[in-house]
């Protein structure tokens, strides 16, 4: 029963989107001990998280090399789709936090992993890809190819209920510049004026009022923690509150 147990720590880290939590309950999976264990292709799914988990900590060349020795090991075995199209995701994830340069690479190994779950019933796998996908586009400026692919993301969430997941989208979406959530009334923004935040700003008063350090809030959406205090500034002066409380005891995620 470790190996699950380990998972589900995992999971809950990833939710959270703490990644130094899930590097640290799924590192004791690379034990030589458990390798025999842990290594056939599909069946434990912990190599995908683990790889973004350090990609999102920066740590590239443990990511790579992790990564790296899966594939070949995959690809020697002959996996199943699921777990070449995790791997692929994976792969996405690793060649674009090493710059632009390498965003046709991602682009390529992340349609890989959509090609491998065409016509499968792995609908929150295909959602996951998705979102990743967006995710990275609109974190390197391609915010018109960025919002289709997060669009479709939330929608899948949403078909299966997974609602964390939806405002995962929605964050982005709003990040990127897209507004989520109910329609407002014709009039209503106009009132409001004085109160209207921008997409970003939206973004970091989302996570501040669900209780999440400037810290968190950045590792989140991929921003500084000074450029997250800047945001929080600003958006207290709109919103004419003083602190973090009073910011959750007014925020609205859909209004």
């Amino acid at each position: 029963m470790r190996v699950p147990t380990l998972l589900a720590r995992a999971a809950l880290a990833e939710a959270r989107s703490d990644h130094e939590g899930v590097v640290a309950a799924l590192t004791p999976l690379t034990d030589p001990l458990l390798a025999e264990a842990v290594s056939e292709p599909g069946y434990w799914p912990w190599v995908e998280p683990l790889v973004s988990a350090l990609v999102g900590l920066g740590r590239l060349a443990e990511a790579s090399d992790l990564l790296t020795e899966t594939e070949e090991r995959v690809g020697a075995r002959g996996g199943p789709p699921s777990a070449v199209a995790r791997l692929a995701r994976a792969r996405g994830r690793l060649e674009a936090a090493r710059g632009n340069g390498n965003l046709a690479a991602a682009r390529e190994a992340f349609e890989t992993a959509l090609e491998q779950l065409a016509g499968t019933p792995l609908r929150v796998e295909r959602a996951h890809t998705l979102f990743a996908f967006g995710q990275v586009l609109r974190r390197a400026g391609k915010r018109g190819d960025a919002d289709p692919l997060l669009t479709a993301a939330r929608d899948g969430y949403a078909a299966i209920g997974a609602r964390a997941c939806v405002e995962r989208c929605e964050r982005e979406l709003r990040a990127g510049g897209v507004r989520g959530g109910r329609s407002v009334p014709e009039g209503a923004r106009a009132e409001r004026a004085p109160t209207d935040l921008t997409p970003q700003e939206r973004a970091v008063a989302d996570l501040v009022a669900q209780g999440r350090s400037n810290r968190e809030a950045a590792d989140v959406l991929f921003l500084s923690t000074k450029t997250v205090q800047y945001h929080l500034t600003r958006i207290y002066a709109k919103l004419g509150v003083r602190s973090r409380t009073e910011l959750a005891a007014q925020w609205d995620p859909d209004d």
